[in-house]
């Protein structure tokens, strides 16, 4: 039986301050352009919606993940 690996989590797992520091060391990002990622990367936040009810739980901020439906999501999780 072939097992297939789902690495959609995998885009959950990526921790932002981990990802700048890998831009700006191993690929020379600096200044405005590493600014803008960092920019891209704060402040997202994420709620749980349970059907279609959203509860009065405050929205959590994200430390971690890369957005998905970006052509820019994939390519920041393989840097």
């Amino acid at each position: 039986m072939l097992a297939l690996l789902d690495a959609s989590a995998a885009f959950d797992t990526i921790d932002h301050e981990v990802l700048l520091k890998r831009l700006s060391i191993s690929y020379g990002t600096n200044g405005d352009a590493l600014q803008w990622f960092q920019s891209y990367l704060s402040d997202r936040m994420q709620t749980v919606v349970v059907g279609s009810e959203i509860p009065d739980s405050a929205a959590s901020q994200l430390t971690r993940g890369v957005p998905q439906c970006l052509v820019l999501g994939p390519l920041l999780y393989i840097l």
